[in-house]
């Protein structure tokens, strides 16, 4: 079983304290179900055809980070990083990536994402997002990744179990 080091969320906090340490808890438990697996265990592919994994997964969420806070409060040009085009889905096929390459990405995409957030003065900054053509407020930003990591982190739990058995948290 992989070490949960997770924080979790405090039962008495601010609204931004409750996001920001909810996002965080989500950040943690995608790294945690990866935890102790080697590139090929992390590239298992949950079912044909489906290209989900859990190296997919920390691509995908690579790719939200960038798209939600980096493209949104920063440059709405900014690439993705798996596709020349705004496609989601090209992250899932991690059948070339490694551990490296998808965490470097992640986390750095993560970073950026905490900063954005600690800068703004308030959950009420204004963005663009430009899939959507609006603006949208930093709160709803961090409510929407709060809101896809919660998704994908039940589809990590299932991978996980499929490539060596465990379960839980």
């Amino acid at each position: 079983m992989p070490s949960d080091n997770r924080i979790g969320p405090p039962l008495f906090g601010s609204e931004r304290e409750t996001l920001r340490a909810c996002l965080d808890y989500h950040r943690a438990t995608l790294a945690m179900k990866c935890e102790g697996l080697s590139d090929e265990e992390l590239r298992r592919r949950s079912m044909p055809p489906s290209t989900l994994s859990l190296l997919g997964l920390v691509r995908h969420m690579a790719e939200v980070e960038r798209a939600w806070f980096r493209r949104v409060f920063q440059d709405d040009d900014a690439p993705m990083v798996w596709s020349d085009r705004v496609d989601f889905q090209a992250a899932y096929d991690a059948d070339a990536s490694t551990r490296s390459e998808a965490f470097t990405a992640w986390e750095a995409e993560v970073e950026n994402s905490r900063r954005i957030e600690r800068e703004a003065s308030s959950l009420d900054r204004a963005g663009h997002q430009p899939r959507w053509g609006e603006d949208v407020s930093l709160r709803i930003v961090m409510l929407h990744v709060l809101l896809e990591y919660a998704r994908h982190n039940g589809h990590a739990d299932f991978l996980r179990e499929g490539v060596d058995g465990t379960v839980g948290a």
